[in-house]
This record gives C-alpha cells, structure tokens and sequence, in this order.
C-alpha cells in the first residue's frame, strides 16, 4: 500500500464532496465548494497515491479572524492518528501566520472536540456561545 503523502493544495470539488459525506460531515453544494475552496488561506490534504485520505483548512480574512474547517478523515483510516496530522499542519501555519490577538474558531463536533483540545482551543462559553446560520436548500 502506498504511504501517506502531505499536499497542501485544496481538495477538488468532487473529492471534497465525496470526503465529506463519507466521514459524516454536512453535505456542501458542488456550487459551493467550487468558489469556495480556491478561497483557502491554507489547506492540507493527506494523499494515498491520488487518492484523498484526510483533510483540512483554514479560512478567513488572513488578519483578524480565521476559522478551521473540514477535518475530516476517510473512515477507513480513522484511528491512525491522521486527524492529530492534519491539524499539526495547521497548527505549523497558524503560529506561522497569526498576528497578535488574532482569532482562530472552529466548531467541533463532539468527540472531535478531544483532537482539538490537544492543540490547545478552548470552549468559548459561558462568555460565549457559538452560533451558525444556514442558506437552506
């Protein structure tokens, strides 16, 4: 079997989609992740020869805010530490390209929460709550 290789170049659409939905995140619209992922301030990807094993990004205005989004790992490659990969990548360019009192979010999903907390982020309440919006369909 081919060994894992690091990309840091988004996903396609198409493989993007797939990841997705097959690591049970929220489904994304091929419209979307067409304008969307271009727009990546960084990306990693986890690559078996071509194939798309794991994944991540970061997103925002490059200044003030970034978010973390997409960590999704292929189910049959969880549990081999691609996940803490992935967000080593990211975390390599946040410390990289943060300024000062930058901001960096993410919304975790429970148990996920548990990868995330190892590099540090913290729950924002009882000073905050998370709150998301939705075009619908």
């Amino acid at each position: 079997m081919d060994a894992i290789h690091i990309v840091h170049t988004p996903p396609k659409a198409e493989e993007y989609l797939a990841l997705r939905k097959r690591a049970g995140l929220s489904t994304m619209s091929r419209e979307g992740a067409e304008a969307g992922l271009p727009n990546s301030l960084f990306a990693v990807c986890l690559r078996r020869g071509e194939e798309l094993v794991g994944m991540g990004r970061v997103i925002g205005d490059g200044g003030c805010f970034f978010q973390v989004v997409d960590i999704a790992v292929h189910p049959d490659s969880q549990g081999q530490g691609y996940g803490k990969r992935i967000m080593s990548e990211i975390m390599d360019y946040l410390r990289r390209h943060v300024p000062p009192r930058g901001l960096v979010s993410l919304l975790a999903d429970v148990p996920a929460d548990r990868l995330y907390a190892q590099f540090g982020f913290t729950y924002t309440s009882p000073k905050s709550e998370g709150m998301w919006w939705r075009q619908e369909e």
